[in-house]
């Protein structure tokens, strides 16, 4: 319920509070001012019992009625009996001097929380007989005219009520059904706030799975590197220095130490190599476009080829895998643009958006079907495959698009993690 429907309830509570007391004074100073209506000393005593009778009716029920809720005050039998009991007191007065139908005019104002379901028509009907009866000049009528007035006026009054209490009635359903479906609406809403928090917590989990599968998944590719390579090598020179260290014959120590230092320095090489690989000299001193915006423009000094390098969005500090993945995958993009693309213009552009970092590389070469391209072999580069394994590495996705003539474009979308220092 908004502001302006609780004031509005708040009138309207006050007018059937207070509303009963402002019409009985009405009626009493209109009855004291046609008091010549009331030629018998009887009536006006009996009319000023009645009055008495009224007002200390209402006070009772001014402090017994029950709290009204947000839902309305339900009708009662306490509150039938007063409505019946008022009415009685009404009916009577306006008999005496028919201006207490101001008095019997509450009846109008309450019924729809006193009279409960369709009782309610029958009090409104009541109600009207009272009013009908002191519009045709008092009750009870006198002669066929008076009487043919009095239907009249109470077809009249009686009906205007009934249309009345339909629309309220109508009004009170939809106003019923309104309040179910903010209710309904208040609680999808939390459920998809809940909905909502779980899937960013969720999201938040597999990132860090993610990231967790990506660094498993390095320390296994840097094992096997290591295994067939630095280790493969200092086992080769283990075995040249042991066969040195058995033969007495100069010649062949200085062949076997000579291949023992040609293995040496192969898997210095290796390793160095592997170091590289880990972790990008590039990052060592400058963020990820600092980083891109130098690798372009010495790629682009290197080899001729116009190259182009964009940020987009507002730039943040990424996680150093993130850096490294991207970095990686822009290089080896360059490398084959240089190698087999024959490009005369490359454009790398890094976009920050939202929770997502997208690197994409264009370049105007000769493209390719990317359905014919052969599966990645050992002796071959990283290879588009090798991309797309960098970006899925940390929960991403690498595309290319590409047409024979038409140039490459190809893209790589990874969650921004940021830095966690």
């Amino acid at each position: 319920m908004t502001a302006a429907d609780r004031q509005i309830e708040q009138r309207w509570e006050q007018l059937r509070s207070w509303g009963p007391y402002g019409l009985l004074g009405v009626s009493v100073v209109l009855a004291v001012a046609t008091s010549e209506l009331m030629d018998d000393p009887t009536e006006r005593y009996v009319a000023g019992a009645l009055v008495a009778a009224a007002i200390a009716l209402q006070l009772w029920w001014h402090g017994t009625r029950p709290r009204r809720t947000d839902c309305g005050r339900a009708p009662s039998r306490t509150g039938t009996v007063y409505y019946i009991v008022r009415w009685v007191i009404a009916f009577v007065l306006t008999w005496i001097n028919p201006f207490f139908a101001f008095y019997a005019a509450t009846g109008y104002m309450d019924a729809d929380e006193l009279v409960p379901g369709r009782w309610r028509r029958l009090g409104l009907f009541a109600s009207a007989v009272t009013v009908a009866g002191a519009q045709s000049s008092g009750l009870p009528p006198t002669g066929p005219v008076h009487w043919i007035v009095f239907a009249a006026l109470l077809a009249a009054n009686s009906g205007l009520q009934m249309v009345v209490a339909h629309l309220t009635e109508q009004e009170e359903q939809r106003a019923h059904e309104r309040t179910e479906t903010i209710a309904e609406l208040e609680r999808a809403n939390t459920a998809l706030q809940q909905a909502l928090d779980e899937n960013a917590a969720l999201h938040t989990q597999l990132l860090v799975q993610a990231r967790e599968a990506g660094v498993a998944d390095e320390r296994r590719r840097l094992a096997a590197e290591i295994h067939d390579t630095i280790a493969q090598g200092l086992t080769g020179i283990i075995a040249q220095l042991q066969v040195v260290t058995n033969t007495p014959e100069p010649d062949r120590a200085r062949t076997h130490v000579a291949a023992a230092m040609a293995l040496a320095r192969d898997s210095l090489g290796e390793a160095r190599r592997s170091v590289h690989n880990l972790a990008p000299v590039a990052l060592e001193n400058d963020g990820l476009p600092e980083a891109l915006k130098n690798t372009v423009a010495e790629w682009s000094e290197r080899t001729g080829i116009r190259a182009e390098f964009t940020v987009t969005g507002t730039a943040e500090q990424l996680h150093d895998e993130v850096s490294a993945t991207l970095l990686r995958i822009a290089q080896e993009a360059l490398s084959n643009a240089a190698r087999h693309a024959h490009a005369t213009r490359v454009g790398v552009t890094l976009t920050f958006l939202g929770d997502d970092v997208i690197l994409d590389i264009r370049d105007d070469g000769r493209g390719f079907d990317p359905l014919t391209v052969p599966e990645r072999t050992h002796t071959g580069g990283f290879g588009l495959d090798g991309m797309r394994a960098r970006a899925e590495r940390i929960a991403g996705s690498f595309t290319v698009e590409s047409e024979p003539g038409q140039g490459t474009a190809l893209s790589a979308r990874v969650p921004l993690v940021r830095h966690d220092r």
